[in-house]
């Protein structure tokens, strides 16, 4: 691990209860280790903790002590008032559901950015990257897709595929997610239920029959560079989704040469645009998302590789940091 002198950073999170995480599994434990190593102070609020005075953004903090411990893993300080803008750094680790609460924080977040402070990821880019149709700026990276509201459309999009998967836009951790082999008699109720009869987007993809034995990979990209391996996430023998979070199983691999490719496509414009930590999802060579808010893997991967990812990404915010000050 790279542990790095000079200036003390302060970084801030904003997170879900740290009480309440999987200390093997959570990816912005790791980040935290990797800050306190190169001396950084850490700062913890909660969606809660965060207000606009005046334009002014605003947190009810605390000092945040953090340990490589499975039994006691983290302290907190007394809480303060705090103006965001005064930190280096900011990582906005709130997990999903992507709601209207999510957004009005983005907002916070973003006045925080414009006062100084580095916000990862972007706010902006957060609310205009939808992890399922941002994938329509990338076409040739993605197996063929369609987004809609109309049933008939996705009716006509099972005829031609013969086999599909149905996902809402607003989804997570592999809920409700759908495969349809053409002929199901569930393929109207499919549609039905994930467009509300047509009054909602949805998103169908081809389904891609590499995942049964690949897996769901996820590639994670650090300021437009991707980390060496990815996470090949093999769903249950019983299952359809390649999610984690739905009982699959995480299998390490070194990157291929289609996942740099997609990576090259993708990366460049996500650094651009202020996302320096994002997870594409990638089946037989396909990107089928492109995760921009909470993205998950970092600890499977350094356990199986003894990498120190979380470190990378530190690294990455401290280029930043020093970018901006010339």
């Amino acid at each position: 691990m790279t542990v790095r002198s000079g200036k003390t950073r302060r970084l801030a999170v904003v997170m879900d209860p740290i009480g309440d995480i999987r200390y093997a599994k959570d990816s912005t434990l790791a980040m935290l280790l990797a800050a306190q190593a190169r001396g950084w102070q850490l700062i913890y609020l909660e969606q809660h903790d965060l207000a606009l005075r005046d334009g002014v953004a605003l947190g009810r903090a605390r000092a945040l002590t953090v340990r490589a411990d499975e039994r006691d893993w983290f302290t907190l300080g007394t809480p303060f008032a705090l103006p965001l803008g005064e930190v280096d750094a900011i990582l906005m680790r709130k997990d999903p559901p992507f709601d209207t609460e999510y957004i009005y924080t983005t907002y916070i977040l973003e006045r925080a950015a414009e006062a100084g402070a580095l916000v990862v990821n972007r706010p902006q880019g957060l609310r205009d990257m939808n992890e399922k149709v941002y994938t329509a700026w990338f076409p040739e990276c993605c197996a063929p897709t369609l987004i809609t509201r109309d049933m008939a459309e996705m009716g006509a999009f099972l005829a031609e595929h013969g086999r599909i998967v149905c996902k809402p836009l607003h989804g997570m951790g592999g809920r409700s997610i759908f495969v349809l082999e053409a002929g199901d008699k569930n393929t109207n109720v499919v549609f039905e239920t994930l467009t509300d009869y047509g009054q909602r987007f949805a998103i169908v993809q081809r389904y891609l029959p590499e995942i049964v034995e690949s897996g769901d990979s996820r590639v994670l990209v650090i300021d437009g560079e991707p980390v060496p391996y990815a996470l090949a996430r093999i769903p249950a023998a019983t299952d359809n989704r390649g999610n984690l979070a739905a009982g699959a199983r995480g299998v390490g691999r070194p990157l291929n040469d289609r996942d740099r490719w997609l990576a090259a496509r993708i990366g460049p414009t996500l650094a651009a645009r202020g996302m320096l930590f994002v997870g594409l999802d990638v089946i037989g060579g396909f990107v089928t998302e492109i995760n921009v808010t909470s993205p998950t893997g970092i600890r499977e991967l350094d356990r199986q590789f003894r990498i120190d990812i979380g470190g990378m990404l530190m690294d990455a915010v401290d280029r930043r940091l020093a970018a901006a000050r010339l």
